[in-house]
């Protein structure tokens, strides 16, 4: 919970439209909302905690064994159990990215190097990052594919040459896949066994459109890193309603696929629109786009009641950058007349 402070990231309840908050444009899989309605009737029960039949399903969709896996109240929580659990002195990320992992690692007494992605290349990551961590040998390097705020999906030649560098040099490497699966990007959680170091972050919160919710969960081989990590989250954390959910969510694999669909024609439909407004706007394979405008756009936009993701607060980016989900097409429509009427 913020106290006494402003939230530095999307999710704006109060307007007509939020652009800001990049969740699955369908929303909640009604399976998933059925279900959680219906475990109310157990709120007199504590939550399982082991997590045993969403664990169960969970190794099921990804093809891993159960004791791979950690399941936190979103993927937040889970950022802030791993670092205080490894408490690393070193770290490296490629910027710009979701702040979170800078803000768990200052928290426990770390500090984050970075290496800044360029605006001239699209913020496309290429192999000058490998030669950065060759430079620094960080004790974790941190990456999220496709990243945030900028959408693109790392190339999965470098991301195997990066595994197999911290592999050899016994560097832990965090993959943050949460928007992978509205990208149809590759995981990397075939190579779990490989190398303990590796640690995947997934979650509800994107896929599923359950961010209210709250329920995320980790893959790693490392299993004495998931025993303290557990320690370090507190008991009963994931509630019957978003275990119940996140059981019915992934035995719905076509509301995932409608979602799929939907992004794949509609991000270049509203990239089409925005660059006719001649802004410029970052190459994305997410459900989201990054793109540039006047500085007071956000503010112009929240007066009709739509939301945009300010982006000045990532490390890299300035004043004027701003991020935009993709949703439905007429959503959409309405966000580039609002832009245009504002311009």
């Amino acid at each position: 919970m913020y106290y006494l402070t402003e939230n530095p990231h999307g999710g704006n309840s109060g307007v007509r439209l939020d652009f800001s908050a990049s969740v699955n444009p369908l929303g909640t899989p009604e399976t998933a909302k059925k279900a959680a309605i219906a475990a109310i009737d157990s709120s007199h029960l504590y939550p399982d905690p082991c997590c045993r039949k969403l664990i169960a399903a969970i190794a099921e969709n990804e093809g891993v064994p159960e004791d791979h896996i950690l399941c936190g109240t979103g993927a937040a929580e889970l950022i802030y159990a791993y670092c205080a659990a490894l408490r690393p002195k070193t770290a490296l990320e490629a910027s710009p990215t979701f702040s979170e992992y800078a803000e768990a690692l200052e928290i426990s007494g770390a500090a984050m190097d970075r290496y800044l992605l360029r605006r001239e290349n699209d913020f496309f990551p290429d192999g000058d990052f490998l030669r950065k961590i060759e430079e620094d040998s960080p004790e974790v390097v941190f990456i999220c594919n496709p990243n945030n705020p900028t959408g693109r999906l790392w190339d999965r030649f470098l991301l195997g040459e990066i595994f197999d560098f911290c592999r050899e040099k016994g560097i832990r490497l965090f993959i943050d896949e949460c928007f992978l699966d509205l990208s149809g990007g590759e995981s990397l959680k075939s190579r779990l066994a490989e190398y303990p170091g590796l640690f995947i972050l997934r979650a509800f919160t994107k896929t599923w459109g359950m961010a209210g919710l709250r329920l995320g969960y980790c893959l790693t081989s490392d299993k004495e890193l998931l025993s303290k990590m557990s320690r370090v989250c507190p008991p009963w954390n994931i509630s019957i309603p978003a275990q119940a959910a996140g059981v019915a969510a992934l035995g719905d694999r076509a509301f995932l696929e409608r979602a799929g669909e939907l992004i794949e024609n509609e991000r270049p439909r509203l990239k089409a629109g925005l660059e006719a407004l001649g802004l410029f706007v970052c190459p994305s394979e997410a459900n989201f786009l990054l793109f540039f405008a006047p500085e007071d756009l956000g503010e112009k936009l929240l007066k009709k009641g739509i939301a945009l993701r300010d982006c000045r607060n990532f490390p890299g980016l300035s004043p004027g950058w701003y991020r935009a989900a993709v949703r439905k097409s007429e959503d959409n429509a309405e966000l580039i007349a609002a832009i245009r009427e504002a311009l």
